[in-house]
């Protein structure tokens, strides 16, 4: 087991591979909302492409997870960035026509980034430890925050200056060709060893076992998942909607990101699993307090001070959770040895909250549109982090104990 809190160059060709991924999904992703919206304005429209999504990741990090663990799991990585390519080809295929094909679209692209991640996250764990996943989750949001400064800010200058449709079809195919490039830099990755026999039940199982630490982080991660199924979409698109410009989305994301860049570097540095618990609710209640300026106006000035504050706080956040799940992984060799299993368990959980939150937003807005109802509704799912770290505050102080006791 390595102790050295340093990334060998497995690790950081993997984080290539994760920020060539990220660079793709940041110059069309961030407005291929926007572009379906254009074509049709309603937003449960844009929520049933998201339920669509994440029910196929769902599926398909159970299902694939046989794959992942008993056979080739970079060829599901690579089976994951080739699709979607796909997806962004039938796109570019249809045009304005897309909305027409809003699930099987939803759930080709949810396919496509289950096979992905799933693999991604075993490789991920396969390549660090507990001492160096701060640093590798540090530098992934470093790199996620570097790509969203010059993807949507580049998508937008360009989609403005060819004028509409013509511009989002270069975003898509320039993204095409990057995920071509992300399957060629994915066959220098080594193959990793292939586990015992999957077993598919594994998830339910763990959730059973009384005192079984993942029966307090699975409802975290769904918490987690409330927020981030509503707001993945709908920022951006509120965005679009004050401005009416995707330059200004753009010049949004590149702001926020930029201050991301540098709220992720000091975290991925300076932030101990000792600060963990600490760290996470005041991220949380932080997270939560920035949407307050919403209930006055949703427009770009509150928007962007939403999106100033939440690149400042989610760090904080953000990083116990994904470290802390990650690390449940690695507490024992029957761990390691389920981790497939236990990926699928963490991915479910996501799934979980991130519908639910979704099916509460479609449900509301059946009942009412008004800017204040959705404001109101982004406070209530707004304050699901707080329900994170009410979950997993007893897995972090175990953890600060054991680190303290060292």
């Amino acid at each position: 087991m390595k102790t050295t809190a340093h990334l060998n160059r497995q690790s950081l060709l993997l984080l290539a591979v994760n920020g060539l991924i990220v660079l793709a999904g940041a110059l069309s992703g961030t407005f291929l909302n926007v572009y379906l919206w254009k074509s049709k304005q309603d937003y449960a429209m844009i929520g049933w492409f998201t339920v669509a999504q994440q029910v196929a990741v769902g599926l398909t990090f159970w299902l694939g997870g046989k794959w992942v663990k008993e056979y080739n799991k970079m060829n599901a990585l690579r089976a994951g960035i080739v699709l979607s390519g796909l997806f962004y080809l039938f796109v570019l295929w249809a045009g304005p026509h897309a909305v027409r094909w809003i699930w099987p679209l939803g759930l080709l692209l949810g396919i496509a980034m289950g096979l992905f991640w799933l693999s991604f996250n075993v490789v991920y764990f396969e390549v660090t430890d507990r001492a160096n996943r701060d640093l590798f989750n540090g530098w992934v949001g470093l790199l996620g925050s570097v790509t969203g400064i010059v993807g949507p800010w580049f998508s937008g200058l360009l989609i403005t200056w060819l004028k509409g449709d013509r511009g989002y079809r270069v975003v898509f195919t320039i993204s095409l060709a990057i995920y071509g490039l992300c399957v060629v830099l994915s066959f220098f990755l080594k193959k990793r060893k292939n586990g015992s026999g999957y077993h598919w039940m594994e998830p339910i199982a763990q959730l059973r076992s009384k005192g079984n630490p993942w029966r307090l982080m699975a409802p975290g991660l769904i918490a987690q998942g409330v927020r981030e199924g509503v707001f993945a979409f709908l920022i951006g698109l509120l965005v679009f909607v004050a401005t009416k410009q995707e330059s200004k989305l753009g010049q949004f994301t590149l702001i926020t990101s930029a201050i991301s860049l540098l709220t992720y570097w000091l975290a991925g540095k300076w932030f101990k699993p000792k600060f963990r618990s600490a760290g996470m609710l005041v991220g949380a209640l932080l997270l939560w307090i920035v949407i307050v300026p919403l209930l006055w106006k949703t427009g770009y000035g509150t928007l962007l001070v939403f999106g100033i504050g939440t690149s400042v706080f989610m760090p904080l956040y953000i990083l116990p959770m994904i470290s802390s799940g990650f690390d449940l992984m690695g507490t024992s060799d029957e761990t390691v040895e389920k981790r497939v299993e236990l990926v699928v368990l963490r991915e479910l959980s996501l799934m979980a909250g991130r519908l639910l939150g979704t099916f509460i937003f479609i449900a509301v807005l059946m009942v009412s549109k008004t800017p204040l109802t959705i404001t109101v509704l982004m406070l209530i799912l707004g304050a699901s982090p707080i329900a994170s770290w009410i979950f997993v505050r007893k897995l972090l102080k175990a953890e600060k104990s054991a680190v303290t006791n060292k």
